[in-house]
């Protein structure tokens, strides 16, 4: 397989020279591409990554090569495609500072934290035997939350609460979307089972204080569940040193295909979980009157696998490695602080969230309202201009009411971001706030 290296390779720390950046930027073909006439400007990295030519290479080599099903052919290619395809899960897990049996592959981070709570909705109905005892919750538990989750990390507690006659509780936030931790003691008890939390807000783009969460957690023998889907791809993240107890992961936001994520669980607790999808692939043996299941991974990756995808995402996640996730940190760091910056200095601009002067550690990733100009308006004026960014209450709607919005404009960067390419946005925007005031 061949993989197009940057070039030049970048230096081992400190930030990323110009140079460095156009060749990461060469990497990714699409970022050349012209919209409604403009050079495109893409800021839209915190809802879908593009990806840089080693992911596109890697899956198309594997069609090329390899493809077959994996795990249960004897031929020459099923057994390639298997070796390949259990690689790519040694190479994710390592990443993500996790072994590669605590890894589970989904079709994206949803799945997997809708896995975690279906799975323990099983176990509360007596499935799993009495290894899963640990898991079951009902009237009297609590799950604890926050105001400020996505929605793929709130309505499956939601759904799992109203199954299984546990209590939702959250922890809310402050008028500048932080969470209000001083109500951790009152709300996260011995009566909490689980507590989920992302990890960075797709909203403010704010990195959560979870270390205070988890020790408070471990303190009442509270599980808890991570999602990183907005932290995994943009600072350097580990498993294992973070404490909690599984983590979502989505392929599509770090450089990787659509269509795969993954669980990141602690291995006793995945051995004690029964599983949530069943069918082919995950069992040892079945009768008509039952089955028996594989030990995690596999347990939980029933049917035909992501194989292409999780080949492609391995690919996605040498190519960060290569380049150091500590100075993509950086460099999203000195965007987020220019986007931020900037966007204080225009007039009819609130932005969501805290602002320079908070001086908290953020992602690339900024989200803003426009009074009496709906985010869906300005969108389509930037888009105008070739300037692609996410508009809509991504996916968070109760933060976004709790703030006094239906909807915001958010722009979000990554590795290939430039400065220049904020500066563009920042520069288009005053005049599209304009064009709308005089309209009105």
């Amino acid at each position: 397989m061949t993989i197009a290296p940057l070039n030049p390779a970048p230096a081992t720390g400190g930030a990323l020279a110009a140079a460095e950046l156009e060749a990461i930027r060469a990497q990714f073909p699409i970022l050349g591409e012209q919209v409604n006439g403009h050079q495109l400007t893409y800021l839209d990295w915190g809802a879908t990554a593009q990806r840089p030519l080693a992911v596109l290479d890697a899956e198309r080599d594997f069609a090329l090569h390899r493809n077959a099903a994996v795990h249960r052919g004897a031929h020459t290619l099923a057994a390639e495609a298997t070796e390949e395809f259990e690689d790519a899960r040694a190479s994710v897990a390592a990443f993500l500072g996790a072994d590669a049996d605590e890894l589970v592959w989904t079709s994206n981070a949803t799945e997997a934290i809708n896995l975690v709570a279906y799975a323990i909705g099983n176990a509360s109905q007596g499935r799993g035997g009495a290894a899963a005892e640990r898991f079951r919750i009902g009237h009297g538990d609590e799950i604890l939350v926050t105001e400020l989750e996505h929605h793929a990390n709130l309505i499956p507690w939601q759904e799992l609460a109203a199954r299984t006659g546990a209590t939702l509780r959250w922890i809310p936030v402050d008028d500048l979307g932080a969470l209000e931790l001083d109500t951790l003691d009152q709300l996260l008890t011995e009566r909490t089972r689980i507590v989920a939390v992302s990890h960075v807000s797709n909203v403010t783009g704010v990195l959560q204080p979870i270390e205070q969460i988890v020790a408070r957690a471990r303190e009442v023998g509270a599980l808890v569940l991570l999602d990183a889907c907005q932290s995994a791809a943009h600072l350097p993240f580990n498993f294992h040193a973070l404490g909690v107890d599984f983590a979502a992961v989505s392929g599509h936001k770090l450089l990787g295909p659509t269509g795969v994520g993954a669980l990141l669980g602690r291995r006793e607790l995945l051995a004690a979980l029964p599983p949530f999808l069943t069918g082919g692939s995950m069992i040892t043996t079945v009768t008509m009157e039952s089955a028996e299941y594989l030990p995690p991974p596999m347990r939980f990756e029933a049917g035909t696998q992501r194989i292409s995808q999780a080949i492609g995402l391995a690919a996605a996640v040498r190519f960060l490695g290569e380049i150091g996730m500590d100075r993509v940190a950086a460099h999203e760091a000195a965007l987020g602080a220019q986007l931020v910056a900037g966007l204080e200095r225009i007039d009819g601009v609130r932005i969501l969230g805290p602002g320079s002067a908070a001086n908290v550690e953020r992602v690339g990733l900024a989200a803003i309202d426009t009074p009496g100009i709906h985010a869906h308006d300005l969108g389509q004026a930037l888009d105008a201009q070739g300037i692609a960014i996410r508009v809509g209450h991504h996916c968070a709607q109760p933060l976004h009411r709790r703030l006094g919005v239906t909807a915001s404009t958010r722009a979000s960067t990554h590795v290939a971001t430039t400065p220049d390419e904020v500066d563009t946005y920042l520069a288009a925007l005053p005049g599209a706030i304009e064009f709308f005031r005089r309209m009105a």
